[in-house]
């Protein structure tokens, strides 16, 4: 029973130093070549095409790896020991943050498409042209206001119950099918937990890693930390604050 739980303890500890390793690599890459990366993210308006499309999609998903794939460390490891030890089970935790990664990749092409339209919208209204630089204040308010919504809650209280969430998905049927099932499910509630924060780093600067970071351990404590559900109406508090404080002066 003792070398059962030694076991079981070293393959969690292996699972999490794989997943720190990947998101280290990640962080890295963004710090290395940031601008490199993070150009398109910030000039995608000014080009289209599918190699473009795809180079915003490869920098999104570094961004992606660094930021959003640690605070899933507690659901792949619960999902890792109810997995059991079946010979297949590394393929399946490959498989649910291969669904994870899915999800967040739509989310970027979401963002691509969003940044290709925009400048055409604000080209068409003089109202708009006449309030472009506040569009950052926008963002915040945004932001701000989507941390009281129930929406939000209730993908946190999603997010922050591990156990709840792999039992409630994974059947132990068809077992690659669901474990992708899982990771995209998951991805899901993750977005509707984290996407209007996410759309800070474009009020910020997607290239800041210092923002990225900071960014990164507040939806980390949101989803994580025993206290981190009552982080949210303060933050949106402040958010909404600052957003509305950027406008006055604009």
């Amino acid at each position: 029973m003792i070398g059962d739980l030694q076991v079981q303890a070293w393959h969690r500890t292996l699972l999490v130093g794989s997943i720190g390793l990947v998101s280290l690599a990640a962080w890295l890459m963004l710090w290395q070549f940031g601008a490199a990366l993070h150009g398109p993210v910030h000039h995608h308006a000014a080009a289209s095409g599918p190699p473009f499309a795809l180079l915003f999609i490869g920098s999104w998903t570094v961004m992606t790896m660094a930021m959003m794939l640690p605070t899933s460390v507690p659901l792949i490891a619960t999902f890792q020991t109810i997995a059991g030890p079946r010979p297949d089970r590394s393929l399946l935790i490959a498989l649910v943050v291969l669904g994870y990664l899915a999800i967040w990749v739509a989310v970027g092409l979401v963002c691509y498409a969003g940044g290709l339209l925009l400048p055409q919208l604000v080209a068409r209204s003089a109202w708009l042209q006449d309030r472009e630089s506040a569009g950052a204040g926008l963002l915040l308010i945004t932001a701000g206001v989507y941390q009281f919504t129930p929406l939000k809650y209730r993908c946190l209280d999603k997010c922050r119950s591990p156990l709840g969430f792999v039992l409630g998905y994974w059947r132990g049927e068809h077992e690659r099918r669901n474990a992708f099932r899982l990771g995209l499910h998951h991805g899901i509630f993750c977005v509707g937990c984290c996407w209007a924060l996410m759309l800070l780093m474009f009020a910020v600067g997607v290239g800041n890693v210092v923002w990225m970071l900071l960014l990164g351990a507040v939806m980390a404590v949101e989803k994580n930390v025993s206290w981190g559900r009552r982080l949210s109406a303060p933050l949106g508090a402040l958010l909404t604050i600052g957003g509305l404080a950027m406008l006055a002066a604009a």
